[in-house]
């Protein structure tokens, strides 16, 4: 979506037959060498922590000047922008040099479905996006109760996401996209992986996929060893499965039934020594 800022003002009154005329206007009209895009051109979210939806604006200043732009957002009803201006220095060059920035969309659980919207506004002119907020995808018997939910880790490394590993894709094909959680500490061990669940749940199997692809086998880049441990509340951590030696990269893990509202991978050890990696952490 691409679109061109113009604008124009017009003043002028009348009362009975007598037509007063007002003075011209002393302030600047509104700056039309800015041109901004947007992608995607409209948005859908859903209200789980780890499933934000992202924006990426765009300007470009056409004009012979550099400049300036403020761009400014808000949103309707209950969208969560992670920024609400999208303040930057716009060079004049030959070709046109654009600046960009990313803008996560996300909204509370308890969002009603629906259709809303962002509205972007630069020099007085606007554009709007529209947001539609999907159902909460149904999480009853057998289903993946860590999909989407509130990751947290002992620390990422700055080429992935937090949320990788609760996207839903097992792909480790899929590695070079930064779907998946790397660790940020090379050699250092032991780091974390945790979930927090919606509410207290009744769990018995974690599922496990660590890197494991054609240019990165398990063997040689996947996790070796793990704790998987559970907490209610404001417990301690209760370990309920080990895994040690690993070289798959798959792995499940399952244990007695116990109730929790968080899973934690504990990880002690990955082949190569290196890092910590984990494509996708399911908990059922």
């Amino acid at each position: 979506m691409t679109i061109r800022w113009q604008s124009a003002v017009a003043l002028g009154t009348a009362a009975a037959a007598t037509v007063i005329a007002l003075p011209q206007a002393t302030s600047n009209p509104p700056r039309t060498d800015v041109q901004v895009s947007v992608q995607p051109e409209q948005l859908s979210v859903v209200g789980l922590p780890c499933f934000p939806g992202t924006l990426t604006l765009t300007m470009t200043n056409t004009g012979t000047e550099d400049r300036y732009a403020d761009l400014t957002l808000d949103p309707s009803g209950p969208l969560q922008l992670s920024r609400e201006l999208f303040s930057s220095w716009l060079p004049a060059v030959d070709p046109d040099q654009p600046v960009s920035a990313p803008v996560e969309v996300r909204v509370p659980r308890d969002t009603q479905p629906g259709n809303y919207s962002v509205e972007l506004e630069v020099d007085r002119s606007k554009l709007t996006v529209p947001v539609t907020v999907n159902p909460l995808p149904p999480k009853g018997p057998g289903s993946n109760v860590a999909l989407g939910e509130q990751a947290s880790a002992s620390s990422t490394h700055g080429n992935f996401a937090l949320c990788g590993a609760v996207d839903g894709d097992n792909d480790s094909e899929h590695w070079d996209t930064l779907t998946g959680w790397n660790d940020g500490t090379r050699a250092v061990f032991p780091d974390n992986y945790a979930v927090a669940l919606a509410a207290p749940t009744t769990l018995s199997r974690v599922e496990l996929y660590t890197l494991d692809s054609k240019q990165y086998p398990a063997a040689t880049n996947g996790l070796r060893d793990w704790d998987v441990q559970v907490r209610k509340g404001t417990a301690d951590w209760q370990t309920v499965a080990q895994v040690r030696g690993n070289t798959l990269g798959h792995v499940t893990s399952t244990f007695d039934p116990v109730e929790a509202d968080a899973v934690r991978i504990l990880c002690l050890a990955g082949n190569g020594n290196t890092y910590s990696r984990i494509v996708e952490l399911e908990v059922y």
